[in-house]
């Protein structure tokens, strides 16, 4: 099954391993369960450490998901299981899995580790998943590693398009999703650092009591997106002291798939260049805070230092501040829209589309997201309306020819979404109002993705720094803004284009110009620069 690179790559990997390990496949008569059995007797002679075993018929446990494969360290009780194939972008989770439960050291802090070794209770994670989501990997190894650092962490990872009946029945309709003991515990993306903070409930306390007795920043950038990364290596390269703090590092580029368009690199993806970022920033003398949000911004006051303010409780103090706090995805913000968010309304086509197979679906928004959206939809659902507010399409013309050339697209202009309609906790239909005419229009379908742009995280800017009509953060050519001591860069900004490129360029321009503000206005006189 896996092809002779593939096997002499993972035959190297699997040389790192260090305990023995088991693998117990679960098996039935399925297509699905040859194909499993194929690939784990591929990988279990690739080390003299793996030993692998099947059951089948009356030797699989009650209860246990056919097929699946339980991974185990001889003489421990700890498992982690897949109950899918994990191929596609879920491989890079088996083998971390097959080396971590074989004894190789994990990449992250030993305060992480300790963090994960000191949880309490038992908790049973089971995380629904596809193949094709780009978000779902990092939740997969985070829970693998809990367990292989906990004996009382279990997970199993379900693939939803394996377990239809399943997703159907707990009305899973986006991934990832993850249950604790049997309860919804969180949908979408989540870091390790972020599931740590969900289930050991005192470690917001403690970041917040350790951020408290922080010393005063040159530099303090808000946000750890591009151009958050940027401007923090760009500061610290000065020998300035440097602090990021970021609601969870990456920002939006941790949803986005293919990345195409960065200058010298052919081709990523969102969270592997979203990883790139934060160990090279890592690199540097810097103070990275990550999950924590920011709640407001204060100017400096006689001492010329300035003020964020977390929603933790605890704030952070620094001669100046770049705020690189990048967009979210628009809302609709129509009826329905939140009630049903993860149950029928999506805004990940990448992520959940595999969700909808043979189902029907509607795009909400007609520029390059919004098409791209239906014509990757249109290969998995039976059909796709594209449902545009404006008279016509703004994607760029290749992607309409593409479009219009699918037969289960119907596309509709000049119509605002009015109503997310539902039944048994699942979207089931969608209103829209025709613009011309004034009529409203009733659409029966499972499944809405919504893609009409983003709006800038800036609401705890408000009063602070001048924003423009739309939200963005108003700056002048050195990334300046109204405050002074105060500068901005990329998608929360006035700055056009909202690229990753430029976000980059802009947060190293903005950290140049606060090292020039720096030395060029004493410590003694900032505080009455900053009145002036």
């Amino acid at each position: 099954m896996l092809d002779t690179d593939l096997t002499q790559q993972l035959q190297d990997y699997l040389g790192r391993m260090t305990q023995p390990i088991e693998i117990v496949a679960s098996l039935d008569d399925s297509d699905a369960a040859g194909e499993m059995a194929a690939l784990l007797q591929d990988i279990a002679p690739l080390s003299s450490l793996i030993s692998y075993r099947e059951l089948r018929g009356a030797t699989v446990a009650e209860g246990t998901r056919t097929p699946s494969f339980r991974i185990t360290r001889a003489g421990e009780d700890f498992g982690i299981t897949f109950a899918g194939i994990p191929l596609g972008h879920e491989f890079t989770s088996l083998v971390l899995a097959l080396l971590q439960a074989g004894g190789y050291p994990p990449k992250v802090d030993a305060a992480v580790i300790e963090q994960i070794g000191a949880l309490e209770g038992d908790h049973a994670f089971e995380v629904f998943i596809s193949l094709s989501c780009h978000n779902c990997p990092e939740v997969v190894q985070s829970l693998n590693l809990m367990a292989v650092l906990n004996p009382r962490v279990r997970v199993t990872t379900i693939d939803g398009a394996l377990f239809q009946d399943e997703v159907e029945r707990r009305q899973v309709m986006a991934v990832p999703y993850v249950f604790l003991n049997g309860r919804p515990f969180n949908q979408g993306r989540i870091s390790l650092e972020e599931l740590l903070a969900k289930v050991d409930t005192r470690a917001g306390e403690r970041a917040a009591e350790q951020i408290k007795a922080k010393d005063t920043f040159d530099v303090l950038v808000v946000g750890g997106g591009p151009a958050g990364s940027s401007a923090a290596i760009y500061a610290a390269r000065k020998g300035i002291r440097t602090g990021v703090v970021a609601d969870r590092y990456g920002g939006q580029v941790l949803d986005t798939l293919g990345i195409e368009n960065f200058i010298s690199v052919k081709e990523t993806e969102g969270p592997k260049l979203a990883a790139a970022l934060e160990e090279h920033v890592k690199r540097y003398d810097v103070d990275i805070m990550n999950l924590q949000r920011a709640a407001a911004l204060e100017p400096a006051g006689a001492d010329g230092l300035l003020t964020v303010r977390l929603e933790s409780g605890a704030s952070l103090r620094s001669r100046t501040v770049i705020v690189a706090t990048g967009a979210r995805w628009r809302q609709m913000n129509v009826p329905g829209e939140k009630q049903y968010a993860g149950k029928g309304v999506a805004y990940c086509p990448h992520c959940d589309g595999p969700l909808f197979k043979g189902k029907r679906v509607a795009v909400i928004g007609g520029g390059n997201s919004g098409v791209e959206a239906a014509i990757d939809l249109a290969g998995i659902v039976a059909h796709v309306t594209l449902i545009e507010y404006d008279g016509r399409l703004r994607a760029d013309e290749v992607l309409q020819r593409k479009l219009r050339s699918l037969p289960n697209v119907r596309v509709i202009v000049s119509a605002q979404t009015t109503e997310v309609h539902g039944a048994g906790g699942k979207v089931d239909a969608l209103s829209y109002r025709d613009r011309a005419s004034g009529d409203v229009h009733r659409l029966d379908l499972e499944g809405v993705f919504v893609q009409i742009g983003l709006l800038p995280n800036t609401d705890w800017l408000k009063g602070t720094v001048a924003l423009s009509p739309r939200g963005e953060i108003v700056v002048d050519d050195r990334g300046q803004t109204s405050v002074a001591g105060v500068f901005a860069a990329g998608d929360a900004t006035t700055v056009p284009y909202k690229q990753i490129i430029i976000a980059m360029g802009e947060g190293s321009k903005a950290a140049l110009s606060a090292f020039d503000h720096l030395i060029r206005v004493p410590v003694a006189a900032a505080g009455e620069a900053a009145a002036a």
